[in-house]
């Protein structure tokens, strides 16, 4: 199995992980730590196989990690549109929204820091495009 394989696997394994911690709710101490690193450590994957396809020219590879970036940022200011215009709903309605909220941004309800998801996808993104922009260069 090649190098960016088991990247991929690792990367949706945290995705696993990080989903099933985003719906326990904890009140701060080790276990909030421990969310909280789960959340940072689920960027790790990403940035390798970032700097995989960057040193081994892959353009292919790039490209697919900041398009999973653009997805994964733009459905994360969807849905918390979507919930905050659902706030009249009924308690069932902001449940389910709530839960694809989780869905499309694990990362960020996992931490309950949102601010440390939305800079990993941003820093993805960044890279992503920069490194493209160089290698045209």
């Amino acid at each position: 199995m090649s190098k960016p394989a088991k990247l991929w696997i690792a990367w949706g394994c945290l995705y696993l992980l990080c989903a099933a911690c985003a719906f326990i709710s904890v009140a701060p101490g080790f276990l909030y730590g421990l969310f909280i690193a789960f959340s940072i450590g689920f960027f790790i994957p990403g940035g390798m196989l970032l700097h995989h396809g960057i040193t081994r020219n892959q353009p292919r590879l790039v490209k697919t990690v900041r398009i999973i970036s653009i997805v994964s940022l733009s459905l994360t200011l969807l849905m918390i549109v979507l919930n905050f215009l659902t706030a009249r709903d009924s308690a069932a309605v902001g449940t389910v929204m709530y839960w694809l909220l989780i869905l499309v941004s694990t990362p960020m309800v996992c931490s309950q820091v949102w601010v440390i998801s939305l800079f990993g996808w941003a820093c993805l993104l960044m890279a992503s495009i920069f490194c493209n922009k160089k290698g045209a260069d």
